[in-house]
């Protein structure tokens, strides 16, 4: 466009030096080219100034980026030589030494504190029986009043039956699972609790029967909440009367197998005392229950100086203390703070569990604890299952494993 420009602008100067000056032609002609030729000199001159000009600008950014390069490796060799001064071998040793400096006198100072209890020990102890409070001891379970012959008969009768009671989490009172409670219907209707007819000493093979009509119940009432959408635990009775039987660890286990589709749901309840006192081949088949999908409640933990790491790889998942003795007497259940204990062992997915809540006070005391699980009277009663929830049950009690 500025070229067109330069070429109208010298016919311009032809024209008005042939008619305007009294140019001749060829006059007029070599004046229009001499002003084209100014012209386009001149352009080119602006053109290559710019260009000039651009170049400068580049090479002074350039050389800009490349000071700010150089800075900043003078500022990493500086670093790199730093640390390369550092001497990281003597700043360890340093360390190790004020950790073993630090060892020692925390040793000095437990055994310091172990000299003084032994000392102050005669005291407390002339204290202790000075003192008129009564330690009440732990009371023994009392012993079944139904026979051994008896439970034979009823169970042979069908007449063991199995109620289910809620454990809740508070403070929403909100179902977490359900225990399943064996009772026995008596001749004239009444029904007898667990620790009126379960056997104490021998009677094997009907504990195992009775916790085998258990793990019965449970499934049906597993499969038909499945099938509802219903979700949650179901805590089911196991004793070492059936770990500690092969013919009733197998079919245990088998029955797990066949329905490892619910397995999740169940948690088995054992005794502390039984869980502690497992044998190799018990404890074995425990972990072969484990790997199953199932998991364990300790019943009846007496304290909970335990290592609960231990527990919860084992496949522990709560741990059953009686609230009333833990609210009245924290102390002998841990060293920790009552309030502390619930979070220390919640860091291994493990949880604690209040059984025997019997009023309000103690569920507010269990919640200052935060010990979120409890169950007892009141909270809810055992009670029977939903009809369309319970086993139908066969009239000859060797048809129960069939229904597997």
């Amino acid at each position: 466009m500025v070229y067109t420009l330069i070429a109208l602008a010298a016919l311009g100067v032809g024209c008005t030096a042939y008619f305007g000056l009294t140019f001749t032609p060829a006059e007029a002609i070599m004046a229009a080219l001499s002003f084209s030729a100014v012209a386009v000199v001149l352009l080119e001159r602006a053109l290559r100034q710019r260009a000039e000009n651009r170049l400068e600008e580049a090479i002074e950014n350039l050389s800009r980026l490349l000071a700010t390069d150089a800075q900043a490796g003078a500022t990493l060799g500086q670093r790199i030589n730093a640390l390369t001064d550092i001497n990281a071998a003597s700043r360890l040793e340093g360390v190790e030494g004020d950790i073993s400096v630090l060892g020692t006198v925390i040793r000095q100072v437990a055994e310091a504190v172990a000299e003084i209890e032994e000392r102050t020990a005669p005291t407390q102890r002339q204290r202790t029986l000075s003192s008129p409070a009564i330690v009440t001891p732990p009371s023994p379970e009392p012993e079944p009043v139904i026979a051994l012959d008896a439970l034979r008969q009823a169970i042979a009768d069908n007449r063991l039956i199995y109620h289910v009671q809620p454990v809740v989490t508070l403070p929403q009172r909100r179902a977490n699972g359900y225990d399943l409670v064996p009772r026995l219907m008596l001749e004239d209707g009444d029904l007898a609790e667990r620790a009126e007819f379960m056997p104490r000493r021998g009677g094997e093979d009907v504990l195992r029967h009775i916790e085998d009509i258990g793990l019965l119940e449970a499934i049906t009432i597993a499969r038909r909440a499945r099938a509802a959408g219903q979700s949650g635990s179901l805590f089911i009775p196991l004793s070492r009367a059936t770990l500690g039987d092969a013919a009733a660890a197998e079919q245990l286990l088998a029955s797990l197998e066949a329905n490892r589709a619910i397995a999740s749901s169940f948690m088995f309840i054992v005794a502390e005392s039984e869980w502690r006192a497992l044998t190799t081949g018990e404890r074995a088949i425990a972990d072969a229950l484990l790997k199953k999908g199932v998991g364990f409640s300790l019943a009846g933990t007496r304290s909970l100086r335990l290592d609960v790491a231990e527990l919860a790889g084992q496949g522990v998942r709560s741990l059953r203390i009686d609230a009333a003795r833990f609210i009245e007497q924290p102390d002998s259940f841990t060293d920790f703070h009552a309030s502390d204990i619930a979070n220390y062992v919640k860091r291994f997915g493990v949880g604690l569990l209040a059984t025997g809540v019997s009023n309000e006070h103690q569920i507010l005391e269990l919640l200052d604890f935060g010990i979120a699980l409890v169950q007892g009277p009141h909270i809810a009663a055992p009670g029977p299952a939903r009809a369309d929830m319970m086993i139908e049950r066969p009239a000859a009690p060797t048809l129960r494993r069939a229904e597997l």
